[in-house]
């Protein structure tokens, strides 16, 4: 694999599709097949060339081992895909409520020994504020 410029990472789009292919054992018409079909994505150009990244590179690999090794079939393989980054986002989506649990439950540790050592304060913060009320007196009533 060529190495990528400082500024890219695997996700930026850089290779040309003949590039692409080449790195994938593949021929360019096959690239522009499965972006036909929705396998694999590549970002394009401001002229409308497709420009694939690293990681569209290891899709293609993968799209290729499943297909030859394997004997998936192109529906198959895009259902494989599909669900592969539906676990990532589900993967990704439980770490963060992981942490948050985590935040949640020291504050509860938290509040729960205050409560045991007297130093909690049962009331509410008072409100400060800079603003004047001025009061005026209404009629006076008569009963």
């Amino acid at each position: 694999m060529p190495p990528l410029p400082a500024w890219a990472d695997e996700d930026t789009p850089v290779f040309v599709i003949s590039v692409a292919a080449q790195i994938a054992g593949m021929h360019a018409q096959t690239l522009r097949s499965y972006d036909r079909i929705g396998l694999v994505t590549p970002g394009r150009a401001s002229g409308g060339g497709r420009r694939y990244s690293v990681r569209d590179i290891a899709v293609l690999r993968e799209v290729q081992r499943l297909s030859q090794e394997d004997g998936v079939n192109l529906a198959g393989i895009k259902r494989i895909i599909e669900l592969e980054r539906e676990v990532g986002a589900l993967t990704d989506r439980l770490a963060e409520v992981t942490e948050e649990l985590a935040g949640w439950r020291a504050a509860a540790e938290q509040a729960a020994r205050n409560a045991a050592d007297g130093s909690a304060n049962d009331r509410l913060p008072a409100r400060r504020t800079q603003s004047v009320v001025v009061w005026q007196p209404g009629p006076r009533r008569r009963d």
